[in-house]
């Protein structure tokens, strides 16, 4: 990064060019040890940027220099619609507040409840995985189809929901919402082609895009943008060799992303898939008014915790937040309970009322594109933008998007792909530099989990949590002796630190409290009972004086396996401080308490 940037107005009247701020950004992190006193103070851009699972950097500060050479990313509503694709329905405030239900035993109820309180369209999981097809006549009797949209997603039998769907529209003597998606997706080409011309033929959308799913399988913001132009070139050929034009088959076509609480690649990712989408169309040929990619994103299933589920609602919010920025049409905030099982109706409220506070309280809706001309966003942007169509172009392996593409194999090629990327994500999450609040940060161990019907076939997801919630699912069965050094001021922030650690295991402790001596520790450790593990916790000076002490008079006293809170040597058989491997410890330490 250069330092000889256009200035950089802080203030009106006020302007600091970049060497200004790298001074000052510079004398913070030399006061907490981050950059050398004899580092120069550009190099705060190296100690404050952050890479993303995709290999992309994202620097601590927007500059002009950032989008200098960047293409223009037009108006609102206009080519090549990064801005937004102007795709919504115009009578709604916001977006459409989507409300997912998979419950065998929803009831007609539960959809007039969820669109008289907030909820725009319905989103409804059919066949095997949810709600019996042939109840759709019972469960939609009451809601004006012209005026709700539905999106069915049946993966079983798309061909028998749309049919079903469309007779009961026709039985109510309605035509159903122009926004409604009858929801065929997957890779079965003769599908997609049957659904796409029923709906063609109802004036609605046949085919979802459904990249989410390669989400919930851990792929990154670049392997779900290009597996999503994969999926959609390949139904746009698809549905043109069965007859429809380019541009009426690319209007059949509703694309599905995740958004994560990574508000700023999420807002970038949507951004970046209009952009994507609108240059597939300018290759293929599509008018400029079907260019406009209709976007429905759900919050991220993977990100959700099991344990201290209330949590999730922070996530979803922040996603559900990140979404609407991003400019997307329709966001479906998932339940809080999601990951326990089948949500509840006061969970469905919750989620649909975030939407609502989003929209009517905080206004989110009110700008077009609020991120807009932020240099970081826009750099962001095109940077996945740019990634993202060079997988794609990898993926499907022709360089001018001729022919239909082989889907079966792109799946090949992206699958590694994608698992080097839950590795890299996992190593994170055990490292806890990804922390999951209330799981590998901050857990309760005396939480019981909130009980919730099974669904119908479990969900085929990748949990971030997963590998951290299996270990709480069995607690440790006797807890580690916490040996407090010193007074309680003194050993509170190792205390705690080692605590937490141990509770994200499901381990519990008992602690000695505030010691002076080696004497009280080994009291304290005797009215414990004696555990055969102790994790040693206290200031560096007091490891000094008698830390070495502590270790060697629990042994004598019947500790079996000692760890010390920090990286001083006092004769123990692990440590643990910021940066291990917590996953790979806790399994050990585990097994050494049932030893």
């Amino acid at each position: 990064m250069a330092a000889d940037q256009p200035t950089v107005p802080l203030a009106e009247g006020i302007a600091h060019d970049q060497a200004e701020w790298e001074k000052a950004t510079a004398a913070v992190l030399r006061k907490t040890r981050r950059l050398a006193e004899d580092a120069p103070d550009s190099d705060v851009w190296t100690k404050l940027s952050t890479t993303t699972l995709d290999g992309l950097s994202i620097t601590p500060l927007g500059t002009p220099a950032l989008v200098a050479d960047l293409p223009e990313t037009g108006l609102p509503g206009e080519a090549p619609y990064t801005r937004g694709s102007g795709t919504g329905d115009p009578e709604l405030d916001g977006w459409d507040v989507r409300g997912w239900f998979t419950d065998p035993a929803t009831t007609a109820e539960h959809l007039v409840t969820e669109l008289e309180n907030g909820g725009n369209s319905l989103w409804l999981t059919l066949g095997e995985r949810g709600i019996a097809v042939d109840r759709l006549p019972e469960l939609l009797e009451p809601v004006f189809l012209d005026l709700a949209p539905v999106v069915l997603d049946c993966p079983e039998d798309p061909v028998a929901a749309a049919e079903a769907f469309l007779a009961v529209c026709r039985d109510k003597g309605t035509e159903p919402h122009h926004l409604t998606n009858l929801g065929a997706s997957g890779t079965d080409l003769d599908t997609i082609v049957r659904v796409a011309r029923l709906a063609k033929d109802a004036g609605v959308r046949g085919v979802v895009v459904d990249a989410s799913g390669l989400h919930d399988q851990g792929a990154s913001d670049v392997q779900e943008l290009a597996w999503s132009m994969m999926l959609a070139v390949t139904y746009l050929r698809a549905l043109e060799s069965a007859g429809l034009t380019t541009d009426e088959a690319a209007q059949q076509l509703e694309f599905r992303y995740a958004a994560t609480d990574e508000q700023f690649t999420t807002i970038a990712k949507l951004r970046a898939a209009r952009a994507l989408w609108n240059r597939v169309g300018e290759i293929s040929g599509i008018g400029e008014e079907a260019r406009a990619q209709r976007q429905h994103a759900v919050t991220s299933r993977p990100m959700m915790a099991r344990y201290d589920s209330y949590t999730n609602m922070l996530r979803t919010t922040v996603a559900g937040f990140a979404a609407g920025v991003g400019g997307a049409d329709a966001i479906t905030i998932l339940p809080f309970d999601e990951p326990l099982g089948l949500p509840t109706p006061f969970s469905r409220r919750i989620a649909r009322n975030t939407s609502s506070l989003l929209i009517h309280e905080s206004h989110v809706a009110k700008v077009v594109d609020p991120a807009g001309g932020s240099y970081a966003v826009e750099k962001l942007t095109d940077d996945l933008a740019m990634a993202s169509w060079e997988l794609f172009a990898e993926l499907d392996g022709l360089d001018e998007l001729e022919g239909v593409a082989d889907l079966d194999a792109a799946a090949e090629r992206i699958a590694p792909l994608v698992e080097a990327v839950r590795s890299d994500r996992a190593l994170q999450i055990a490292q806890r530099k990804r922390p999951i609040t209330g799981v590998s940060e901050f857990p309760n161990l005396a939480e019981k989990l909130p009980e919730r019907a099974p669904y119908p076939v479990e969900p085929d997801v990748f949990r971030y949590a997963g590998e951290f919630e299996q270990m709480r699912d069995e607690p440790a069965p006797q807890p580690v002796f916490l040996a407090t050094l010193g007074p309680i001021a003194a050993h509170t922030a190792r205390a705690t630190f080692a605590t937490n650690l141990l509770a994200a295991g499901g381990i519990g402790v008992g602690a000695a409290g505030a010691t002076a001596n080696v004497d009280e520790v080994v009291d304290g450790y005797r009215e414990a009972g004696a555990p055969p593990v102790v994790c040693v916790a206290g200031t560096d000076a007091t490891y000094e004086e008698w830390g070495a002490e502590v270790v060697t008079a629990l042994r004598a006293n019947g500790a079996r396996h000692v760890v010390v809170a920090g990286k001083a040597d006092l004769g123990q058989d692990a440590s643990v401080a910021m940066g291990l491997d917590a996953l790979a410890f806790l399994r050990g330490l585990r097994e050494e308490l049932k030893k």
